[in-house]
């Protein structure tokens, strides 16, 4: 089975030029330096059609960057990012339209000066995939399938509340047509008791329209309960990737262990926890060897100089940790 989604090498770098009092300073002898984010570092994994893969990892870690790449949005300083047009029935849509993102934040990623009807056809209508006499019947029907009632077509997103500009948001990105969905913290802007609703019409739409989701979100439960395969991101790059099953019962990174334990569970009896150590570093200037050691119980002076490599250590479960040499 070919994937329909391969991402190869990826790597993004965020450069921070000099200005020019910079650049005077440095000719009077001071050594002022460009400053350089790493925010994805060479990443590598395969979505497979219908398949829905979580992204976990702390703030900062990269995997907001790492959507925004897979959708089309940023240019990756390295590598590619590879969608497999061949496995798409609907032939008369562009490849540039494929994938379409759901972003954090609804109250932002709406134009505010458009109504409804023309937020979810501008697309569309541009790209020629309906007419404009067929316009108010399709946004309708996008509704629809959204859970939203097609009278309000001629609302601005302000007369909207934050779960009802989600669905809107998510009609928007089905507008199209599109075969892979980027949800980038789709559900964390909104209140907990919204937030089951959007979750339950991610899965119905997947269902009925065969979609595919990269799922990034910061809530393990969340990625627990709508995900089939984890990535787990720190600091840029790929420490853990697993089933959904394997990442919950057989967690083997540390950092994945660690993020797993603060979890809250619906147990009987005591439960101790114990945080991770630290903050994570920063970007512009990342730990040598393995990014986890300075804040790893478990870390050698291996994990100093050396960088793990993500190997497969059971069936379609990868990890990047020099433990795993000794076992």
């Amino acid at each position: 089975m070919m994937p329909i989604l391969k991402v190869e090498n990826l790597s993004k770098d965020f450069v921070k030029s000099l200005d020019l009092v910079a650049k005077g300073l440095n000719k009077i002898g001071q050594n002022y330096k460009e400053e350089i984010v790493h925010a994805v570092d060479n990443v590598n994994f395969s979505i497979f059609k219908g398949e829905i893969v979580g992204v976990v990892g702390e703030s900062g870690c990269g995997k907001s960057t790492l959507g925004r790449m897979v959708a089309g949005i940023l240019q990756p300083t390295e590598g590619r990012v590879e969608f497999d047009s061949g496995q798409i029935e609907n032939k008369k849509i562009p490849d540039a339209l494929l994938t379409q993102m759901i972003f954090q934040d609804p109250f932002s990623s709406l134009n505010p000066r458009k109504r409804v009807i023309d937020i979810i056809t501008e697309a569309p209508l541009y790209h020629k995939l309906i007419t404009k006499s067929e316009k108010r019947a399709f946004a309708s029907e996008m509704l629809q399938r959204v859970g939203l009632d097609p009278d309000t077509l001629q609302r601005y997103p302000h007369q909207f509340s934050g779960g009802q500009r989600q669905r809107v948001g998510i009609a928007r990105a089905l507008a199209v047509s599109p075969e892979f969905l980027v949800c980038d913290e789709s559900i964390a802007a909104l209140d907990v008791s919204i937030q089951a609703q959007i979750i339950n019409l991610f899965v119905e739409l997947k269902d009925k329209y065969d979609l595919t989701y990269l799922f990034i979100s910061h809530d393990i439960g969340v990625i627990e309960h709508i995900s089939d395969r984890v990535i787990v991101m720190y600091l840029g790059r790929i420490v853990e990737t697993a089933p959904i099953k394997t990442f919950v019962k057989q967690p083997n990174h540390p950092y994945t262990q660690a993020l797993l334990e603060g979890v809250p569970r619906l147990e009987v009896g005591k439960r101790q926890y114990e945080p991770i150590s630290g903050e994570i570093p920063s970007p512009l200037s990342p730990p040598t060897g393995c990014h986890f050691h300075p804040r790893c119980k478990s870390a050698t002076a291996r994990c100093e100089r050396e960088k793990p490599a993500l190997r497969e250590i059971a069936a379609a479960h990868f990890s990047a940790c020099h433990l795993n040499d000794e076992t």
